[in-house]
């Protein structure tokens, strides 16, 4: 008589552990834009809007009639696709957003960039180039241009980095959806970590390609492969600083890589990553666009929104402007409101 053997692990709980296992990346990437989106919510009181700080005090530019037009082109560019973003979330139920990522990935970045560009162009920064623009952005931060919640960087050398405004980003990330203030800090530290160690590699790279620039051995006078700390910091003035607009150059990496179908076969929460994405897009096309405005004057961009294609008419543009720039702008509410 033979005796029948169950397996401990049936085929079912097998292709679940592989299937949660090659989740594993996609939740982490999740978890750091989720985490982000988190800090902002906790931390956009009223204490930490743009009106109290000096820097937006201070901001003032004279504008000719060329420059409106420059920046109205970028602003219409950001707003476009931003719009493009919020329809593929009304349009899509779970199995639309994962496929949705090809695109929804580069419209967060490109939407962000556009409005940061039109900022950058009222601080006298007016260029396209990627590296001047995310070196510029990354002073701007260090010297307090953004509101707390989206103020912390990295900086330092490879194997040495550090952390500035997260206070808990010392503590070890979990594989899980931040549900406390402190794990959103030691989820966004160990993004601002990995990014900024991408990127000293790649700058590695790039420094010993090049014959002119090289690292070599002071006694064969051979291209060196292997690097000391003090190498490392002979590198770290090209790191600039490692800010929130560095992790969002990770979007546009995954997508022009075979890094985004990983994320389209894992098995996350795709609506919660896109709502989280959007809400960082809201945030900081915001705070752009009040900059914006109090360099523009707020007369002269209210007829800007309404001048608006007709696509952008009665939308989130206009909602945008009454409830969180021109109360900024006026003073009469310190409160910036999250809705729009």
């Amino acid at each position: 008589m033979e005796t029948t053997i169950i397996p401990l692990i049936t085929d079912e709980q097998k292709q679940a552990e592989e299937t949660w296992r090659k989740s594993i990346p996609a939740q982490v990437f999740l978890n750091y834009f989720f985490a982000i989106n988190y800090h902002i919510e906790q931390a956009d009181d009223a204490t930490g809007g743009l009106q109290h700080l000096p820097f937006f005090r201070a901001h003032q530019a004279e504008l000719t009639e060329t420059d409106v037009q420059a920046i109205t082109k970028l602003l219409h560019a950001s707003w476009s696709t931003e719009y493009a973003l919020r329809a593929t979330a009304e349009l899509g139920d779970e199995e639309y957003l994962r496929n949705a990522l090809h695109w929804t990935f580069p419209q967060a970045y490109h939407t962000i960039m556009a409005g940061l560009q039109a900022f950058l162009y009222t601080a006298g920064v007016r260029s396209n180039n990627a590296s001047l623009v995310r070196r510029e952005v990354g002073r701007l931060v260090v010297r307090n241009a953004y509101p707390r919640p989206v103020s912390f960087y990295a900086a330092g050398a490879y194997g040495d980095f550090s952390i500035h405004r997260l206070p808990l980003a010392g503590y070890k990330a979990g594989l899980h959806i931040a549900g406390k203030e402190i794990d959103a800090q030691a989820q966004i530290g160990q993004f601002l970590r990995t990014t900024r160690k991408i990127k000293a590699q790649a700058t590695r790279q790039q420094v010993q390609a090049n014959p002119n620039t090289a690292v070599r051995s002071q006694k064969t006078g051979k291209v060196l492969d292997k690097w000391t700390a003090a190498h490392w910091q002979q590198i770290t003035w090209r790191l600039g600083y490692t800010t929130i607009f560095d992790l969002l150059g990770r979007l546009r990496i995954s997508q022009t890589s075979r890094e985004i179908e990983r994320f389209v076969e894992a098995d996350i929460d795709f609506q919660l990553f896109h709502q989280s994405l959007l809400n960082i897009v809201r945030y900081l096309n915001g705070v752009h666009e009040t900059y914006v405005a109090k360099a523009m004057g707020l007369e002269r961009y209210q007829q800007l929104v309404a001048e608006l294609p007709k696509h952008l008419q009665n939308s989130f543009v206009q909602e945008r402007l009454r409830t969180r720039i021109e109360p900024v702008l006026r003073d009469d509410t310190p409160m910036l409101q999250m809705a729009a």
